[in-house]
C-alpha cells in the first residue's frame, strides 16, 4: 500500500476505534493521526529497540527522505468521516557513529516512526526540511484545520481556544 494510504487508513482506524469508546458522543469531534517515515520505498516505522533506532539513523545520515502523516476527523453522532494527508522531504545531515549512539542514548528515538522526532534532541539531525513541519512532528496543522472546518468548527471565531 502506498505510505500515504496507509497512514490516512490507519487515522481513520485509530479515530474510529476512540469514537467507539464513547459513550456520550454529542458535540464531540475524535481527532486520529499516524504517521511513518519512507526512505528509498521503504516504510520506517517505530523502532523496536536500540540496535533497530542505531540501524534506521544510519540509514538517514546525509539523505533526504519523506514524512507521511494521515489525519481523520471523525463526529461519533452523525457518523460522518473526512481524512487527509500531507508529505514532506527531510534531510538529514551526516551523522558521525557517536553522535547517533549519544541520540539514541536518549531513548527519544524508541518511540518515533523513522527514529527521531525533530521537535525533540532529534532537531540536531535534520538539515533540511521541505514542506510542513507540523507534519514532520506528527500533526499537520493547517491540514487539521482544513478538516475541522469541513464540520463546521472555525478557530478563528472569537473566544475559541484552538
Amino acid at each position: 500500500m502506498e505510505p500515504g494510504t496507509l497512514v490516512e487508513e490507519l487515522a481513520r482506524r485509530k479515530a474510529a476505534q476512540v469514537s467507539a469508546q464513547l459513550a456520550e458522543p454529542e458535540e464531540t469531534l475524535v481527532i486520529g493521526a499516524d504517521t511513518v517515515v519512507v526512505l528509498d520505498g521503504k516504510i520506517l516505522g517505530k523502532p523496536h529497540d536500540e540496535e533497530e533506532a542505531r540501524a534506521m539513523l544510519e540509514a538517514l545520515a546525509g539523505r533526504w527522505h519523506e514524512v507521511f502523516t494521515g489525519v481523520a476527523v471523525i463526529d461519533p453522532a452523525g457518523g460522518r468521516v473526512a481524512s487527509t494527508r500531507e508529505k514532506t522531504r527531510v534531510k538529514f545531515r551526516s551523522l558521525c557513529p557517536k553522535e547517533i549512539a549519544a541520540y539514541v542514548a536518549t531513548g527519544e528515538p524508541l518511540d518515533k516512526a523513522g527514529a527521531y522526532g525533530v521537535q525533540g534532541k532529534g532537531a540536531l539531525l535534520v538539515e533540511r526540511i521541505d514542506g510542513c513541519y507540523y507534519n514532520v512532528v506528527g500533526l499537520p496543522l493547517v491540514k487539521l484545520q482544513e478538516l475541522l472546518a469541513e464540520f463546521g468548527v472555525d478557530i478563528w471565531e472569537e473566544g475559541k481556544e484552538a
